[in-house]
């Protein structure tokens, strides 16, 4: 008599998709899984694929079976594919892993196939949702303005020079994000426009497309044909294409008063030298003004040799800063 041929144990695939990417854009594995298998189980009614799978012809159970649930209906060599919520069935997953580890049961073959990936910048969209929740939501998020958030902006900008300057790498991708931050909250309340005296709105989407703009046409050595063999090369595109598109009276226009003084003097003086002006330097003998102008011509003549004075007064003022810690240290022994 001949012995019975065993079962075959058949396949279970769980088929993750990402709810970063818009539903339905799948990889082609899992389309060619999806029409093979002999079921397709989803424990979420409300699962954003279900309406895409149901169109594109595949029948989905909405069930939660357990683990010996699922390995029962393989049997046979049936291929069962579940899709994932976006939870993770951590309760299946967790049974199946006993059940194998167990040594007891003949196990079907597990598959964790990704339907879709997240693309590169995708955390941006779970940020850009996270803000729009707390700016709902939150008593003190929901009261801010721009004018209110000005000051936040500043503090952040510093901070992140700060860790760049400590080489604190982990410091530098904290501080990166709070200044990212700022960008999204900062276009979240410009959302909320309403278009009276002259406020329209915008959001995330408007200020991205308007820099991915700028980038493309500043760079036509990059997307167009214009050449560019060294960073002077590309320097001078950038500033011929942004006198192009400011049209401006004066080579002063644009740059920002409010910034500390000695990156303002060096910023003037990088473009009067762009510029080929000759321009005096105002001078005083005594008082206020005296120092101001001596701190003027020597921030003009750091930046004529290719220094950053406020980066170099800040590593001097840190110096100091240790020099009056080993000094305290040495007055506490």
């Amino acid at each position: 008599m001949n012995a019975e041929a065993p079962v075959e144990p058949g396949r279970v695939v769980l088929l993750t998709a990402s709810h970063r990417v818009a539903p339905g854009l799948l990889s082609w594995p899992a389309w060619q899984t999806l029409h093979t298998a002999d079921r397709v189980l989803c424990a979420d009614a409300e699962h954003p694929q279900l309406p895409y799978l149901r169109e594109a012809g595949v029948a989905v159970e909405i069930a939660a079976p357990t683990a010996q649930e699922l390995v029962d209906r393989c049997a046979g060599g049936r291929t069962a594919v579940v899709l994932t919520t976006g939870e993770g069935d951590r309760a299946l997953t967790d049974g199946l892993a006993r059940m194998a580890g167990s040594g007891r049961v003949r196990m079907p073959d597990l598959e964790l196939l990704p339907g879709s990936y997240d693309l590169p910048g995708a955390r941006l969209l779970d940020l850009v949702q996270v803000m729009d929740r707390i700016r709902r939501e939150c008593p003190w998020s929901s009261q801010q303005t721009h004018k209110g958030l000005a000051k936040y902006g500043i503090e952040e900008a510093y901070e992140l020079v700060e860790a760049i300057e400590d080489g604190d790498r982990d410091e530098l991708r904290e501080e990166l994000g709070d200044v990212l931050l700022q960008v999204v909250f900062h276009a979240r309340i410009a959302q909320e426009a309403s278009g009276e005296e002259g406020d329209e709105p915008f959001s995330i989407d408007d200020v991205a497309g308007t820099i991915v703009d700028k980038l493309v046409h500043r760079h036509p050595h990059v997307f167009g044909d214009a050449r560019a063999e060294t960073p002077e090369d590309v320097k001078e595109h950038w500033l011929r294409t942004k006198a192009i598109e400011k049209q401006r009276d004066s080579v002063t226009d644009g740059v920002p008063l409010g910034q500390p003084g000695l990156a303002l003097a060096a910023k003037l003086a990088g473009r009067v030298r762009t510029a080929g002006l000759d321009v005096e330097l105002p001078t005083e003998e005594g008082g206020d003004r005296a120092v101001g102008y001596a701190l003027l011509a020597m921030a003009v003549r750091a930046e004529a040799e290719g220094h950053d004075p406020e980066a170099a007064l800040r590593a001097a003022a840190r110096a100091y800063r240790d020099a009056i810690r080993a000094a305290e240290a040495t007055a506490r022994d």
